[in-house]
């Protein structure tokens, strides 16, 4: 019966002890615990429950190792408070995960990040489009911030009251076809080739590929420090302008108005520049 005494008390001194630290290290929540913070507390719990039961180990002893892993923490600190490259040392740095909207693989891969758990994450924060991202962060913390494009924060007219979207699927992650959610979204792989034809990739230099609800594909390559693909010109695009050229002209030599005829005439005049000047673009992509 002596050994239950001496366990209670040992217990409720331990627990008043292990009370006492709590409320001088601080109100963090666990969450915001740096990993040399959460290693001192795993292991002040430890030495509780050890004096705590162990009734052959002195208990002063076991008392003064856990106020010096109380004191030590406590004075790195007050120092990381003073001392930004202490503080880097022993809680960490952010590492930037996407940058003016480009996916840093290497980061991923440094903080063993997938991209299945980056998607999580954003999906946490209610961002379920990548395009819509414009900086991401993994805190020191553990905690991912983001930071939405303006286009994205803005509510546009035809957002309002319209109906719910369903949500954008990967159909490409780390150079591998995801068939689930081009089924998902009624896509098929041709459609999905060509689309990458488009711009010159294939699926091996793609890192992660989105479509959204409305069917437009969002492409991160692996090589985010390379010059951006050159996006080609939809096809029949000229033949489409000229023939919106042709029609203002002819709707204008129809009118009696020479105010109206001035109109469609200045306005196939601005077009025409427009023609020109895509053009010249196209000249230059084949070049």
């Amino acid at each position: 019966m002596e050994d239950w005494w001496h366990i209670g008390l040992r217990s409720l001194a331990a627990v008043a002890v292990l009370f006492t630290i709590a409320r001088l290290l601080g109100k963090k929540q666990i969450s915001q615990l740096s990993f040399f913070e959460y290693i001192t507390g795993i292991v002040i719990g430890e030495l509780a429950g050890f004096i705590s039961t162990e009734l052959e180990a002195h208990f002063i002893h076991g008392l003064t190792a856990m106020l010096v892993w109380f004191v030590v923490p406590l004075f790195l600190e007050y120092l990381t408070l003073k001392s930004k490259r202490l503080r880097d040392v022993l809680e960490g740095k952010g590492t930037v995960f996407i940058r003016h909207g480009k996916v840093l693989e290497e980061n991923l891969r440094k903080e063993r990040f997938s991209s299945d758990e980056l998607m999580e994450e954003l999906r946490a924060k209610k961002v379920f489009r990548l395009a819509d991202v414009e900086f991401a962060m993994l805190e020191a913390s553990g905690e991912l911030s983001i930071l939405t494009k303006e286009e994205a924060r803005m509510l546009k007219p035809e957002d309002a009251g319209a109906a719910d979207e369903c949500t954008p699927q990967a159909v490409i992650m780390d150079g591998q076809l995801m068939d689930d959610g081009l089924c998902s979204l009624g896509m098929t792989r041709e459609w999905l080739f060509g689309e990458l034809d488009k711009q010159g990739l294939t699926v091996q230099d793609v890192f992660l590929a989105q479509i959204d609800a409305k069917g437009k594909l969002y492409v991160d390559l692996y090589e985010d420090g390379d010059k951006p693909p050159v996006l080609q010109a939809p096809s029949g695009l000229l033949t489409a302008l000229k023939q919106c050229e042709t029609y203002l002209i002819a709707q204008g030599q129809r009118t009696d108005s020479s105010y109206t005829n001035g109109v469609y005439a200045e306005c196939a005049s601005m077009l025409g520049d427009i023609i020109r000047r895509v053009e010249n673009e196209m000249d230059g992509m084949r070049e």
